[in-house]
């Protein structure tokens, strides 16, 4: 099983879980916007599994530790999910700007490649995880290679600071898993994000998995969705193998 570890971050301490074997190949794994929990620990311990060194800190360290942010009630219950996030969760999740995340992520990609081996690391974001993740490999090209995001949201606006914008200065291979009929990535913003990596010229996949919901790969909400799930775990596993 893994650990809870302290990182030093832009605005002070942070926890972040690390799973797997130090000196494997490294992967940050953004959480979403419910928090890092028993859920993302899971994830980080399947990915782990397959010979990889996790890391998932807490971005939201600004405002509260894990067990402050942590849902109080289960989201799989009708109607919980829905009441968690109308608890202030989406001003938190605005209240990450880029100008905050970006010098965190100098923390979280020097906290992770000081434990893992030599090479490329990955990273895989979940919800506006995927955001972060995408900003994260174009801030740091030669040493992301791969970047994975499910679900996610507001990828490809037409604002300057959209996170796509950041594709053409990285090195990273990418695959992204679109929830389908998700109103915070339309399909009109799925095509943008196609003609930027297409453009670009980096290799992807940029899918729309259909039936899946926004939130698919989380377990512990009424979200989830076990066939987009594995199809996400799949498409990673492939990502991480081929760049890593």
């Amino acid at each position: 099983m893994g650990e809870t570890i302290k990182v030093e971050a832009a605005a002070g301490t942070a926890e972040a879980y690390l799973a797997g074997e130090a000196g494997k190949p490294g992967v940050l794994l953004y959480i979403d916007a419910i928090g890092l929990r028993p859920q993302i620990e899971d994830m980080a311990e399947r990915i782990a599994s397959w010979g990889y060194l996790v890391l998932a800190p807490n971005v939201f360290y600004r405002v509260g530790t894990a067990e402050e942010l942590a849902p109080t009630t289960d989201l799989r219950d009708a109607g919980a999910r829905e009441e968690f996030f109308a608890s202030g969760v989406m001003d938190r999740v605005g209240g990450l700007t880029p100008e905050l995340s970006d010098p965190d992520a100098d923390a979280w990609v020097a906290a992770l490649t000081e434990r893992a081996g030599d090479g490329p690391v990955g990273v895989t974001g979940y919800c506006m995880g995927a955001r972060l993740a995408v900003r994260t490999a174009g801030r740091f090209p030669g040493t992301v290679g791969a970047v994975g995001g499910f679900h996610g949201g507001g990828l490809a606006t037409e604002g300057p600071d959209s996170p796509h914008l950041a594709i053409p200065g990285s090195t990273a291979e990418y695959a992204f898993g679109h929830a389908d009929q998700d109103r915070s990535m339309p399909l009109e913003a799925v095509e943008r994000l196609e003609a930027t990596l297409r453009e670009t010229g980096r290799p992807y996949l940029n899918e729309v998995y259909a039936g899946a919901p926004h939130g698919y790969t989380m377990a512990d909400t009424s979200m989830y969705d076990e066939a987009g799930t594995e199809r996400h775990y799949n498409v990673l596993r492939g990502l991480l193998d081929r760049t890593l």
